[in-house]
């Protein structure tokens, strides 16, 4: 087998081809002494302001990187320690033992008159040789704090002696106003499980869904890899784990993301929506520009590293690295494995409108475009009455067939369109301003949901560049969303932003009173720059062969959204029960009535307490949660019978996610372990496929009181329906909700409306949501 290549990110020094053509600001002028060129005074300004802006950012970049790499230290830390050392100095005190005298030796002797100098010399190096020294003792004792994880397995509302005086030394080692990547070098390295454990989880994991000589037969299959392989596997993740920042994520990006040949569409991308039931503006230019403002805002704070690292209590730290490349990145298809092109800087994006691409600049002279002028670019492009070229319209589509085909034909597009093929790969995102409405709409709630959902998963199959790590969508009525490519990173980042975004368009940029953005118009703003596509004619039939791939791929999604609103985190809390949980568990009821069987079920949930981690999964379908649905569905017994079940199951749950979270989970370590054996060409009994007959939930906490389900299947499949699984986790939830006395009241108020009524209305009745804190959590059966 041939070794495979490291995923790396490669240099993103190239720049837009299109920049080149910008106006240059100067006029040649012809004298009887020969040529001469006169620069005009506005080239000189935009000559300066382009330096300015340079060297702030480089002095910036390089500060913030300064600042992160000395904290929880500060420069001021440096400076008073220096004044103390010439203090005592000057009191005829020697802090340093004699070190410092020996430093005056090694310097250079420049004569009598500059003897005090050397001294202030000697003293800032010994100065720096020890603040040095105490960040980095800083630095390991906080890691060696943010190593523990005893207080996540405590009981919720519990605190140990031990947790107590841990969080105490966490706060008093931590720093105060830490930038976005100040602990980065502090998060502890991912530890690789007991590989007797992984195995003895695994074989737990799968009893309730294996027949008694299946289960046989799988335990002789694991005890047999433990004899003869286990060992030698595990020693080369121990060594890795202590070789590269992460035994398993960067295996996880390139074999699960940048390997995989499928299309990234409906298979890997994922969508975000917008306020369910607000639209700030009807305006689909208007709402572009401050969307577009507003993240180009958060990507200045991300460069300046003004975001403030997510905490969980308040204090322990989550791993930053997946914000580096949200902007500015495109992953590249390649024949055999895609790889992840990131630029430090793109002042543009690439717009998309009725089969035409656009440039759009993103800075003026001094700054950034304000939204006001944004909008004014956004319908310049809505009012050009130019058509497509021929087959310019599907050419997007290239982008959602298969990564080789598209890596074959992108060599071409690369030679016939460089300049174009630039200009939207080197954007900072796509922009896609569709034709259509989409949105929750009161004449038919649940099937305006449907399709809003399968439009920013899909859309037509040729009006998103699947490509760019995000592809921000508004659609004719001024409604928003994101189509987001997975492998740079995973959904609580781009989730981050998109809470950032619509806070900021919405409330802090705000609409006229006759819902354009606010401000003024700039009538010397260039017009956007039209693409120009020079497509050989072999790349026609591969368009075409790509947007029937791409209809049959997306007409094959069922697509089911639903927002539930009779209860949500308000009343699990006071059943004094983990939330998440509290899903997990009634979706196992849900898919038992739809099935009638139990399966293998994947929930995602994060390893970012550690350095460079991603997800870990969590197996819910345990034998815990089997006891309670057969429980449920046993009539002979009694809910406080089934409740007590159910709180065993939660408790088993919240377990299982405190083990992931916390580095012991199963599936990765059985994948790092799988990988191992593939380069060393070793047979292992631990392979997973794809079952084209399973689902996907995703459900999001909007606020306390709603919550909002996605449900997707395939419509080839036979075996799933993803609205009749929605009815389902309808019903488990206010039969599980009815086992606590406070929850008898929505299942009557639910039961006595009529259920399809009590479906379409539940969206309506709820107040209306703003830019709220949401949680996202997807579960795989």
């Amino acid at each position: 087998m041939r070794a495979a290549k490291w995923w790396r990110i490669w240099p993103g020094l190239q720049r837009d081809m299109a920049e080149a053509h910008q106006a240059v600001g100067f006029r040649t002028s012809l004298t009887s002494d020969g040529a001469e060129v006169e620069l005009s005074a506005p080239v000189l300004q935009e000559i300066y302001l382009s330096g300015l802006r340079s060297w702030k950012r480089h002095l910036s970049r390089f500060w913030n990187d300064f600042l992160t790499g000395v904290f929880p230290a500060s420069p001021l830390s440096w400076l008073f320690l220096f004044s103390a050392i010439q203090l005592a100095w000057f009191l005829q005190l020697d802090p340093s033992l004699g070190l410092m005298e020996k430093i005056k030796e090694l310097l250079p002797d420049w004569g009598g008159q500059h003897h005090g100098l050397r001294g202030v010399l000697a003293a800032a190096l010994f100065a720096s040789c020890l603040w040095g020294t105490l960040i980095f003792t800083l630095h390991v004792a906080l890691r060696l704090l943010l190593s523990y994880h005893g207080w996540l397995l405590e009981p919720h509302g519990a605190m140990s002696s031990p947790t107590k005086t841990w969080l105490a030394l966490v706060r008093i080692f931590s720093g105060r106003h830490p930038m976005l990547f100040s602990y980065q070098r502090s998060l502890p390295r991912q530890p690789v499980p007991s590989v007797q454990d992984t195995v003895r989880k695994y074989l737990e994991s799968v009893r309730p869904v294996l027949s008694d000589e299946d289960f046989d037969w799988t335990a002789v299959l694991a005890q047999e890899f433990l004899r003869l392989q286990a060992s030698l596997l595990q020693w080369y993740l121990r060594l890795k784990s202590w070789w590269a920042s992460n035994y398993v994520s960067d295996w996880w990006e390139e074999f699960v993301y940048l390997r995989s040949r499928n299309p990234l569409m409906v298979n890997s991308n994922y969508y975000m929506m917008d306020f369910l039931y607000v639209t700030p503006t009807p305006l689909q230019a208007a709402r572009a520009g401050n969307a577009v403002h507003a993240l180009l805002l958060y990507r200045h704070r991300l460069n300046r590293q003004e975001i403030p690292p997510t905490l969980l209590m308040g204090m322990r730290p989550l791993c930053s690295a997946q914000y580096e490349k949200i902007f500015n990145t495109t992953r590249i298809p390649g024949v055999q494995k895609d790889y992840i092109r990131h630029l430090h800087d793109s002042q543009h994006v690439a717009v998309f409108h009725r089969g035409r691409f656009f440039r759009v600049g993103t800075h003026s002279r001094n700054s950034l475009l304000s939204p006001r002028a944004l909008e004014q670019q956004f319908q310049r492009i809505l009012d050009d009455p130019s058509p497509a070229c021929p087959h310019e319209e599907h050419l997007a589509a290239l982008t959602a067939a298969p990564r080789g085909t598209w890596a074959q034909v992108r060599r071409s597009l690369k030679t016939q369109a460089a300049e174009a093929l630039e200009a939207v790969e080197g954007a900072a995102f796509f922009v896609s301003l569709d034709a259509e409405p989409a949105g929750l709409t009161r004449e038919d709630p649940a099937a305006s949901l449907d399709a809003y959902a399968h439009a920013l998963l899909a859309g037509r199959g040729h009006d998103r560049w699947f490509d760019k790590s995000f592809t921000l969508i508004v659609f004719s009525n001024g409604k928003l969303g994101l189509s987001v490519e997975h492998s740079w990173a995973d959904c609580p980042i781009s989730g981050h932003m998109w809470e950032f975004t619509l806070a900021t368009e919405c409330f802090q940029l705000g609409y006229s009173t006759d819902g354009h953005c606010k401000g003024h118009l700039d009538p010397t703003l260039p017009r956007p720059q039209r693409l120009q596509w020079d497509l050989p004619d072999q790349i026609h039939s591969s368009i075409s062969l790509a947007l029937r791939g791409a209809k049959i791929l997306s007409e094959n999604v069922d697509c089911h959204v639903f927002p539930f609103s009779l209860f949500g985190k308000s009343f699990i809390r006071r059943c004094h029960l983990s939330s998440d949980s509290f899903i997990q568990i009634a979706l196992q009821l849900a898919h038992f009535r739809d099935r009638g069987q139990f399966c293998l079920t994947y929930e995602s949930a994060m390893t970012r307490l550690f350095l460079e981690g991603r997800t870990e999964t969590v197996r819910s379908c345990t034998r815990e949660a089997c006891n309670f649905v057969r429980a449920m569905e046993d009539k002979e017994k009694t809910d406080p019978q089934c409740l007590a079940l159910f709180r065993v199951a939660v408790d088993k749950h919240q377990a299982l996610l405190k083990a992931a979270m916390s580095g012991q989970g199963v599936d990765r370590h059985l994948f790092a372990l799988y990988v191992v054996s593939r380069f060393l060409h070793l047979q292992s009994p631990f392979l997973t496929q794809a079952d084209d007959h399973g689902y996907g939930v995703s459900y999001i906490f909007m606020g306390d009181d709603m919550i909002t389900f996605h449900i997707s299947s395939k419509k080839s499949s036979t075996k799933t329906d993803s609205h009749r699984l929605g009815q389902h986790i309808e019903d488990a939830l206010l039969d599980v909700a009815s086992l606590f006395q406070a929850g008898q009241h929505f299942k009557r108020r639910f039961r006595g409306s009529g259920k399809e009524d009590s479906r379409h209305r539940c969206g309506f009745l709820s107040r209306q949501t703003g830019a709220s804190k949401t949680s996202m959590t997807s579960t795989y059966f």
